[in-house]
């Protein structure tokens, strides 16, 4: 009895001591940066407090209903930080390194999302799956711009930031529903669900890549057609150098080399962070997502069926970043720097769009066999927004910083104004609206099989998102 309360009693010790000697080390190192006011102890006391906040918040359940997405709760631990007088004393972070580690996260998005394709589900694509990916989004994107354009008094260019920024669904709030809905068989019949999570993954690539390309001729500087060449020079750019290190590390290092698994994670996740900052070095930083996607797809391609491990290692660093993101996207909203009308024609934007998209994705499956409820239910379930939105909505902004410019820092705040006030409004709502639907809108087969099965390394990727 008395070894085993040791053994119980004595982990927590050590770790306790772990804890103590790693704090010691890095205080030695770097002193006052992991105090109070320091950038380390801000970025500790952001993190423990997105994690609490996003298991708070997955423990909302309500009765036959997907539970909500812990971004949520991550998200607003980091609003509460910021716009909390005494906290936000202590709790500092400075932007370059808020703009590093925001830019660290996105390049393990990308990753992940390059893994995650399935080439067997994109040669297999229907047609209405591309219309469901690639329409609303392209619609969404173009609404949002023209109504910001005039309404919010954005230049063009940034107003299809802003469009692109909001183009992308959430797989994060849509693949949980979907699986919940297929998992009582509804929809199964018709292919819904899957309808849905395979064309989760193209809409959101889509839309960075018309982000990034906006974004590059936002910071471009010469003539309008100048900027446009450039903006297709660095699309095509960003593609070339993806498939040369795609290549690369298909076949290096060796299938023969021990710890194989490890090495190709850290080459994916190192050249996957080198393309997002070496791209803006170069002054290219419409390049560096695309360059991201590409590589990590043709290198899970040349894997094969391996490639599920390295994605597994990469959703260790999308676990540690992920709380990171939300957290410090939440902390760069201040609500003594916010305008009134910016957040009131941010909404109407926002809302406007929406309209359109779910409009036009009811159009997009007019012609594909499904009955009216199950259109209406497509439409409704194509609308949540949260990962792709905090992953990019604070890029223009980081590099507005970085010129210094005031005007441009405007446009880019109210860019990431806009993309945080869509998460907090469509997350919920969006799950909600499905778990509500779904049973309601959709069939359930008579006698009820298990759900379609989707293929793990693509129903891993989306979870993860």
């Amino acid at each position: 009895p008395l070894s085993a309360k040791r053994r119980l009693i004595c982990p927590p010790k050590h770790i306790f001591l772990l804890a103590v000697v790693l704090f010691g080390v890095v205080w030695s190192i770097t002193e006052d940066e992991c105090l109070p006011g320091g950038n380390l102890f801000g970025i500790t006391i952001l993190f423990i407090c997105a994690v609490v906040g996003g298991k708070l918040v997955s423990l909302i359940r309500l009765p036959k209903l997907p539970p909500f997405p812990p971004l949520l709760g991550m998200l607003l631990m980091g609003f509460l930080l910021r716009n909390i007088p005494v906290v936000t004393d202590g709790v500092y972070i400075d932007f370059k390194w808020s703009a590093s580690l925001r830019n660290i996260a996105l390049a393990v998005i990308l990753a992940r999302a390059g893994l995650g394709l399935d080439p067997t589900a994109l040669r297999k694509l229907k047609a209405v799956c591309i219309r469901v990916a690639a329409g609303p989004c392209l619609i969404e994107a173009c609404t949002v711009a023209v109504i910001s354009h005039f309404l919010m008094g954005l230049p063009w260019v940034w107003a299809f930031i802003l469009g692109f920024v909001l183009g992308a669904v959430s797989p994060a709030v849509v693949v949980p529903s979907m699986l919940l809905l297929q998992k009582d068989g509804y929809g199964v019949e018709k292919g819904i669900p899957t309808l849905l999570m395979a064309a989760g993954s193209f809409d959101d690539i889509l839309a960075i890549t018309g982000f990034t390309t906006c974004l590059g001729m936002a910071f471009a500087t010469g003539s309008t057609w100048y900027n446009l060449l450039r903006g297709v020079l660095e699309v095509a750019g960003g593609m070339v150098a993806g498939i040369l290190l795609g290549f690369l590390i298909q076949y290096f290092p060796s299938v023969d080399q021990k710890h194989l698994v490890m090495k190709r994670s850290f080459l994916v996740l190192g050249l996957s962070v080198f393309a997002v900052f070496g791209s803006g070095v170069a002054g290219f930083p419409g390049s560096g997502g695309l360059c991201t996607l590409v590589l990590a797809f043709l290198a899970g391609l040349g894997w094969g069926t391996e490639k599920a491990r390295v994605e597994e290692v990469i959703g260790w660093a999308w676990d540690v970043f992920q709380p990171l993101l939300f957290g410090l996207i939440g902390a760069e909203i201040r609500v003594s720097e916010l305008e009134g009308h910016t957040v009131g024609l941010g909404i109407v934007s926002l809302l406007i769009g929406l309209l359109v998209r779910v409009g036009f994705t009811f159009v997009c499956v007019l012609f594909a066999g499904f009955s009216i409820k199950e259109k209406v239910f497509i439409a409704l379930a194509w609308m949540p927004k949260a990962t792709v939105q905090a992953a990019i909505g604070s890029t223009a902004l980081d590099m507005a910083r970085t010129k210094d410019d005031k005007q441009l820092q405007k446009y880019g705040m109210d860019v990431l104004t806009v993309a945080v006030l869509a998460i907090l409004l469509t997350a919920p709502v969006g799950a909600l609206i499905i778990g509500l639907c779904g049973p309601r809108l959709l069939q359930k087969p008579e006698n009820p099989v298990s759900g379609e099965r989707v293929k793990p390394s693509l129903s891993a990727f989306f979870l993860g998102m």
